[in-house]
């Protein structure tokens, strides 16, 4: 079979989620990963062990590839700009990436697309932070310029002695308004290069210590009104954006209505719900949508989907022995395991309930996630 290559920066376990989903199309999938034991380069039929930051690399991988892709923003602009002018298909384009690579331009053109944002400055001093909480008052949101992953390199500062070690980092920082949040949600779309464009159910995502640790899908107790003007924010980014693949957009829900906390142009957390409950799940569609093929359907597989992420705890845990006993007491539960190294709070996979009562999805997502973690059942 004559089928296209698809290349794909990053060998983490976006990637790896991606390359189940390439098989099941019969597509090959090409991984530059930085070393042969990455979460996707152990499964993937082809790769490229090297730099991100590495042109001759990045071009490695693009060699034979119908598009390159990406499982992460941090892929350095100026190279993504050389593939393109070397003639490789690139989705999505260098010029999207950039609104999720320098925060003050996504800031900038979202205000002048008219979508909801916080007040936000440039600050560079401490006068000039001064004068900024003056105005929007403490706490406020410091964030850097470029840089960070799914909110890293943010901190929420409520006077000028806690940030004084970012303002004396010297690294470029935008100041935003603190936004009081009823509950973060998260809108996911896809869009082709031809402009077909998709959108799944508005979800809302359950923070903890800066990791996302649950996703219910559909968000709960959110109007139809609201869910429709959060998908409709989504789509007309993707498009004034030209976003050519899977675009989430992260949101804050507050009183007067949603305001835009983030973009990811990739496969997002907020999405690992649609592998078991939706007809497409975000990984199938961002491989369609980059090779331009018709996207495929997004309704619900379940009234209620509930993700839980698992996060690793102390020492190497036996999992083996720990999903055997969960499946046999919940052989309903579909568990993923990311592939990656243990480590105290970090992400190592997660487990998706699905269900007619939300209460009840809810409590088997996370006690399953929880017993992988710590071997125990009760989570409260």
């Amino acid at each position: 079979m004559d089928l296209p290559v698809v290349g794909l920066v990053g060998g983490g376990h976006l990637s790896r989620m991606t390359y189940q989903a390439a098989v099941s199309l019969g597509l090959s999938l090409r991984v530059l990963a930085d070393a042969s034991d990455d979460s996707a380069a152990l499964v993937a039929n082809g790769v490229v062990v090297g730099s991100l930051t590495s042109l001759a690399d990045l071009a490695a991988l693009a060699e034979g590839c119908e598009v390159v892709t990406f499982e992460h923003e941090q892929v350095p602009g100026e190279l993504v700009r050389a593939l393109e002018e070397n003639g490789h298909k690139v989705y999505p384009s260098s010029a999207a990436l950039l609104h999720t690579q320098d925060r003050l331009v996504m800031r900038e053109r979202l205000s002048a697309l008219g979508a909801p944002v916080p007040p936000y400055a440039v600050v560079s001093s401490a006068e000039d932070l001064s004068g900024f909480a003056a105005s929007y008052g403490w706490p406020v949101v410091l964030k850097a310029v470029q840089g960070g992953y799914d909110g890293s390199r943010a901190r929420v500062v409520a006077s000028l002695s806690e940030a004084e070690d970012l303002l004396a980092g010297g690294v470029r920082l935008l100041a935003e308004q603190h936004v009081p949040v009823r509950r973060e949600l998260a809108a996911v779309v896809a869009r082709s290069p031809y402009g077909q464009a998709a959108a799944w159910p508005v979800v809302e995502t359950v923070q903890a210590d800066g990791s996302c640790v649950e996703v219910i899908a559909p968000a709960p107790r959110l109007s139809d009104e609201r869910a429709l003007q959060a998908q409709e924010l989504a789509l007309d980014l993707a498009n004034s954006l030209g976003v050519v693949g899977v675009l989430a957009v992260e949101l804050f829900e507050t009183a007067d209505g949603i305001v835009v906390n983030g973009l990811a142009m990739r496969p997002h957390s907020s999405g690992h719900w649609t592998i078991e409950g939706s007809r497409t799940s975000q990984f199938e569609q961002h491989l369609r949508a980059v090779l331009d093929y018709p996207l495929g359907v997004t309704a619900l597989t379940a009234p209620h989907v509930v993700v839980a992420t698992v996060l690793g705890g102390e020492g190497e845990p036996e999992l083996d022995k720990r999903l055997h006993l969960l499946f046999g007491r919940d052989p309903a539960l579909k568990v993923h395991l990311h592939g990656e190294a243990v480590r105290p709070g970090r992400t190592v996979g997660h487990v998706t309930a699905l269900g007619d009562d939300l209460a009840e999805t809810r409590d088997r997502a996370r006690v399953g996630a929880h017993y992988l973690r710590t071997g125990t059942w009760d989570p409260s």
